[in-house]
């Protein structure tokens, strides 16, 4: 099948079917990559995976989303057979990065109803061609890679620099000009051969089962975070700020965790995470459940204070919609947003792309899942030998420049240990 140019007028032919059970999804995807969302609050892989390229389409500046979302209905609209399903990736801020939505030629999707095939094609598809994608999806596959050789290069500024802008941050935070801001930093790691990603997602998934494993255009990672769920009426947000080692003993980690949930510093952090999630499922929500204290979710290398928020829909809002109305929270930018974001430009010193955005997939019905592109890499180079890594971190007025580093390099960690 040939992509097909996103300004081009084109019918897409969509079938679905069910088809047996394949536990490991992860395993089907190619060296490249393909597309990938794995449940986080499931088990057994629940998700979505695909490859091959339909058609895309690109957007970027302050109507990204919206613009998105219209060319995602007329796909829609146009659509003959079954329904269509695409991935997405979004970038932080309006510039500047582009956006991106890509449609699969081959998806497979697995929940607790079943397992389904949809291709999609830019012609009628016949049952040989049918035939010839289970024929592929069943062949055996051995996906490994041994652990890289990686070279650890700066990012776009010297640690000690990031450090400095932390410092500077709590002092325009304790001047009152803001109440909390999200800085990022990033790390380069260079490998001597091409990195296979579909491996990389199943060493993700493994050591971060509680996470949302992803890619989409390049864009790999494991996300603690589900900026929003839509599922009919039903709709979820997964928040996360604060955070804390983990300790190898029991004992130990269990006083860590007592230390998070005690932590005024990472309270604070928390409720203004929270606040904000709320507020803007408030305008699309009745029956808004915001529990009152934070559960601690335990990862492999770091624990968070975290809040799963919900609600029912009182309009027909869709997932993108959702996501736009909540992008950015303050877990990623700061409070309040129009400030936080002016000083992240002014002190980052980095272009996010779509580092910290949202990242997921849609359905037809308006259906579909966000997470935050969090603990996640860019492969930057066609050859997959040079990957850009991200750790961001909220700074409040209790934070300082010296324990923001130490916490960014926990960040780092999910990524450098599925690499190494």
């Amino acid at each position: 099948m040939t992509s097909l140019a996103a300004d081009q007028e084109s019918i897409l032919y969509v079938r679905t079917v069910e088809i047996p059970d394949i536990p490991n999804l992860l395993a089907l995807l190619p060296a490249d990559g393909g597309l990938a969302w794995i449940n986080g609050l499931a088990t057994n892989q629940m998700g979505i995976v695909g490859w091959g390229e339909v058609t895309r389409s690109s957007f970027h500046g302050p109507e990204r989303f919206s613009r998105a979302q219209r060319w995602w209905s007329q796909q829609c609209a146009t659509s003959k057979g079954d329904e269509p399903i695409a991935f997405a990736s979004f970038a932080f801020d309006k510039d500047p990065g582009n956006s991106v939505l890509v449609i699969p030629e081959v998806a497979i999707i697995r929940n607790q109803t079943g397992t389904r095939l949809t291709i999609t094609s830019d012609v009628a598809i016949s049952d040989a061609q049918l035939a010839g994608v289970l024929s592929d999806i069943n062949r055996p596959r051995v996906v490994s890679q041994g652990l890289n050789n990686v070279t650890w290069l700066p990012g776009s500024r010297p640690v000690s620099e990031w450090q400095a802008a932390v410092d500077s941050a709590v002092a325009r935070i304790n001047a009152g000009e803001l109440d909390k801001v999200v800085l990022a930093r990033d790390i380069v790691a260079q490998l001597d051969e091409p990195i296979h990603i579909g491996a990389l997602l199943i060493r993700l998934n493994e050591s971060f089962p509680e996470c949302w494993t992803f890619c989409v255009d390049g864009l790999v990672g494991a996300t603690p975070e589900l900026l929003i769920r839509r599922d009919g009426e039903h709709v979820t947000s997964r928040v996360l700020a604060g955070t804390m080692r983990r300790s190898r003993d029991t004992d130990r980690d269990g006083q860590l965790a007592a230390e998070l949930l005690d932590s005024d510093k990472d309270q604070e952090e928390h409720v203004y995470a929270v606040e904000s999630v709320a507020a803007a499922l408030a305008t699309h929500c009745t029956d808004l459940n915001v529990p009152e204290r934070p559960f601690i979710l335990r990862l492999a290398n770091v624990q968070h204070l975290a809040t799963d928020v919900t609600g029912e829909l009182v309009d027909a809002a869709p997932a993108l919609a959702l996501a736009a109305s909540l992008h950015p929270t303050a877990a990623v930018c700061g409070t309040p947003t129009e400030r936080a974001t002016h000083v992240i430009k002014e002190l980052e010193g980095m272009d996010r792309g779509r580092y910290s955005a949202p990242v997921g997939w849609l359905a037809a019905n308006g259906n579909g899942e966000f997470g935050i592109a969090l603990r996640c890499a860019l492969v930057e180079t066609d050859d997959r030998k040079t990957l850009r890594l991200f750790a961001g971190c909220g700074i409040v007025a209790g934070s300082t420049g010296e324990s923001e580093v130490a916490e960014s390099q926990a960040k780092f960690a999910a990524m450098k240990s599925a690499l190494e």
